[in-house]
């Protein structure tokens, strides 16, 4: 059973089978025993970092295992704080503030309404995956029987940490002229935070899709597939808004769409960040991932900024933002890491400062974008195969002479310089298939290299 809930990065299945409260209870206790081990010398007798925050989304279900999850963390000796409904980056915000050992949100981010899961975090909110400590919970909790997570020394508080919140969500807000902005919060906690942090501000009308929380989601809410977004876009030509933004379902990210309904990619959204965050931080680290446009760190560069490329996933870009101390880091799913944020990453932040770029000047989103609308992106492509291995052999073998490779993550092909184009090539950790991601400096080049790069593949999955 608990070996269907546990993910790469998070725990996430379908409730009530196979994730439901008795499996919730023995993955508290678990992440409690783990959490409380990593406390060696004065940390072990410090009494705030013997908490851990336990937060929830709006999902029918999840008032039910996050209380199961806190039992079992109470019964593993860890004190509580409940913070109640709220998004995932809030979870990072409060274990900080609060100054915990850790924290966890329930949560299945933008999967469908059936689906619920358990997203953890450390001390300073480091994220524990599979090889940060998740296997570790996996293992502990499958040895804890029923009798384990009965009572237990730990105590619970509730929280209202939504004030505090509010204030440290609007030091990256600053608006220097009236804004009008269409927000598809996708009947998700998107909901609270138009309610609680982006209501009643000065220059900024907001106009609200999907804005309540009704215990479903009126579309899926994933913006980074196109049809989710055409009820912002619409709207933005409808109302002649400024901005488009929605967010997913756990509201750690949202998607931009500019005054004309054309939704940003999140590389590009990232250099325009870059830019702004150099001229506050001359010299910083910015981080990115590896699939993202070339015209990123090209911007770093030419900005004096120091761009650093790392692999796909939460875990490893938050590792190299504190490694480097990056000031910021982008990544092509919408998740963008905040220095100032506990080097975590903020839906509600990244709407902030969208915000902020667009109203310093008397320039559109579209214009403030076309700068680094450099070269030609095929998007991901995802492509069925059953021997993955081999199919990322034959890439390697043919392209061996013709260009530069790394296996950051995946294999990546650069012939840049020798072709003009490049591509990363990813294994899907859980499906027979291979996520491709090719760029091009013209489109000639990209249709040319993607001939020579697909037939390699495997079958094209549509619609996946």
């Amino acid at each position: 059973m608990l070996s269907k809930v546990f993910k790469a990065y998070d725990v996430r299945a379908v409730y009530p089978d196979p994730l439901d409260e008795k499996v919730a209870k023995k993955i508290g206790y678990a992440a409690g025993q783990f959490l409380r081990q990593q406390l060696t010398g004065r940390d072990a007798a410090d009494p705030m970092l013997q908490h851990v925050v336990v937060g929830r989304d709006m999902r029918p279900h999840s008032p039910q295992l996050a209380e199961a999850l806190i039992q079992g963390l109470c019964a593993s000796g860890c004190n509580v704080f409940d913070v109640g409904m709220i998004d995932t980056s809030f979870i990072y915000f409060a274990i900080n503030h609060l100054g915990c050992g850790g924290g966890i949100q329930t949560t299945a981010s933008h999967n469908p309404i059936e689906y619920n899961g358990f997203k953890i975090s450390g001390r300073a909110a480091a994220p524990i995956g599979a090889d940060t400590g998740l296997v570790t919970i996996q293992r502990l909790a499958a040895t804890i029987d029923d009798d384990q997570v009965k009572g237990g020394t730990g105590r619970v508080e509730q929280r209202d940490l939504w004030a505090d919140y509010r204030t440290h969500v609007h030091k990256f807000l600053n608006l220097k002229r009236p804004l009008k902005v269409v927000v598809d919060a996708s009947n998700g906690m998107g909901c609270e935070l138009l309610n609680k942090v982006f209501n009643k501000i000065d220059n900024l009308k907001i106009i609200p899709l999907f804005d309540k929380i009704t215990g479903d989601f009126a579309h899926p809410p994933n913006p980074l597939v196109p049809e989710n977004m055409k009820f912002t876009q619409d709207a933005v030509i409808e109302h002649g808004a400024d901005l488009g933004v929605c967010f997913d379902g756990d509201a750690d990210r949202c998607i931009i769409c500019d005054e004309k309904g054309k939704a940003i990619g999140c590389d590009l959204l990232g250099a325009l960040f870059a830019e702004h965050f150099l001229k506050q931080s001359p010299g910083s680290a910015i981080v990115f991932d590896l699939r993202s446009s070339k015209a990123l760190p090209e911007t770093v560069t030419k900005l004096g900024g120091k761009p650093v490329r790392g692999r796909v996933g939460h875990v490893f870009l938050k590792a190299l933002m504190k490694e480097h101390n990056g000031v910021f880091g982008a990544e092509l799913s919408g998740h963008m890491y905040y220095r100032d944020n506990f080097y975590t990453d903020s839906g509600a932040i990244t709407f902030a400062v969208a915000l902020s770029i667009l109203s310093a000047g008397n320039k559109t989103m579209s214009e403030l974008i076309k700068p680094y609308e450099t070269y030609v992106q095929s998007g991901e492509i995802n492509f069925t195969v059953e021997d993955k291995d081999a199919a990322i052999e034959k890439v390697r073998q043919t392209f061996a002479s013709r260009a530069k490779m790394d296996d950051l993550d995946g294999i990546s092909v650069d012939a840049w310089d020798s072709e003009g184009w490049w591509a990363n090539i990813r294994k899907s950790n859980t499906e027979p298939m291979l996520r491709l991601n090719l760029e091009a400096k013209d489109a000639a080049t990209k249709t040319k290299a993607l001939s020579e790069v697909t037939p390699m593949l495997g079958k094209e999955a549509k619609g996946h």
